[in-house]
């Protein structure tokens, strides 16, 4: 059964907001509240992005950025800057 888009952009929200109240009271460099907030985020985003497919075959233009770092496949930064076009005003 699908996630309905709405409630799965609701949970997103959320979590970013959960985010930002835990960073405001952060309690040192590696507060594990604010990590958890942080690995929430990252949970919410991607049940939202396959409920926003699942539904209307449609993504963000977002990307998680620190997964699979070590995966040789992966274009760099530099070559992802190569296959970009100007846009005209």
């Amino acid at each position: 059964m699908s996630i309905d888009p709405r409630a799965a952009l609701s949970a997103l929200t959320s979590a970013l907001e959960e985010h930002l109240a835990a960073a405001s009271v952060r309690r040192g460099e590696e507060d594990p509240i604010v990590e958890a907030t942080f690995l929430a985020i990252i949970d919410a985003f991607e049940v939202y992005e396959e409920a926003l497919f699942d539904a209307y075959d449609e993504v963000t233009p977002l990307v998680i950025y620190g997964e699979d770092e070590s995966d040789p496949d992966e274009d760099s930064d530099e070559s992802l800057d190569d296959d970009l076009d100007p846009i005209d005003d």
